[in-house]
């Protein structure tokens, strides 16, 4: 089975497919000022739900970018459900080969996807050429709550760049960007993602008592659970950072 179907099964039912909650995307709608008629960009867009709850609540348009043809087929349907095709575009394509118009976008965001250009400082100054000057941008990202994490870990998390939140500001601003305003996860976001996946796959494994690929998926629900309450839970953070441009002398 293909690596991203595995995420496609565990996620049949979330929406959200980051430890954040409908309160809190909207919370960072509010604070980088969406409003009718402002145009936002969304790099690896899942199931569009983000710029959905945007579209509602504050009149944005939007344009979503996702590899995975599963979550942009499941977008799209909710999309035209909620009547809001004629605001909301999902381009299905790898993100970072997506050719968009330097400076178009009132707002870039990339939400827990910076695996797309390898990185926090390389998404920065990736989302920095889509938005007009003095528009704003948004990443989620992971970061270190606790150091040093176990070398365990460390190798479990197949060396992944992940940064302390210092760190990650000091990226931002050679990236020419300040933080603004920073939406952090709880724990019980943290809890309902990571088990929201967990109900997925054992919802899955129910269903497919003798699929060929049955062993491969419990093992990845297996690897996931032990890394999330051995490690997971005590040494990684996850927030959305707000950014604006450095404020000139």
């Amino acid at each position: 089975m293909d690596p991203l179907d595995l995420y496609t099964i565990a996620e049949r039912d979330i929406e959200l497919v980051n430890p954040m909650s409908p309160e809190k995307i909207l919370l960072v709608g509010k604070m980088l000022g969406m409003a009718p008629g402002k145009k936002v960009i969304d790099f690896g867009s899942g199931y569009a739900e983000p710029l959905m709850l945007w579209a509602k609540e504050f009149g944005i348009t939007g344009t979503g970018i996702e590899l995975r043809k599963a979550c942009c087929e499941r977008a799209r349907k909710k999309i035209a459900e909620q009547g809001l095709g004629n605001r909301l575009d999902i381009v299905h394509m790898d993100a970072s080969k997506y050719k968009f118009k330097k400076g178009a976008y009132d707002f870039a965001v990339c939400i827990g996807a910076s695996f797309i250009w390898g990185g926090f400082g390389p998404t920065v100054k990736k989302l920095k050429q889509a938005v007009r000057p003095g528009g704003k941008i948004a990443v989620g990202e992971p970061y270190w709550n606790k150091l040093p994490a176990p070398k365990e870990y460390l190798k479990a998390l197949e060396g992944h760049p992940f940064y302390s939140e210092h760190e990650l500001l000091e990226l931002a601003r050679s990236g020419g960007y300040d933080f603004e305003y920073i939406v952090r996860s709880s724990l019980d976001d943290w809890d309902r993602y990571e088990t929201g996946n967990w109900h997925g796959l054992h919802k899955w494994l129910e269903e497919n008592p003798r699929h060929p690929d049955r062993q491969q998926v419990i093992d990845w629900l297996h690897k996931n659970q032990e890394e999330y309450l051995r490690w997971g839970r005590e040494y990684l953070g996850w927030a959305i950072y707000l950014m604006r441009p450095l404020p000139k002398a």
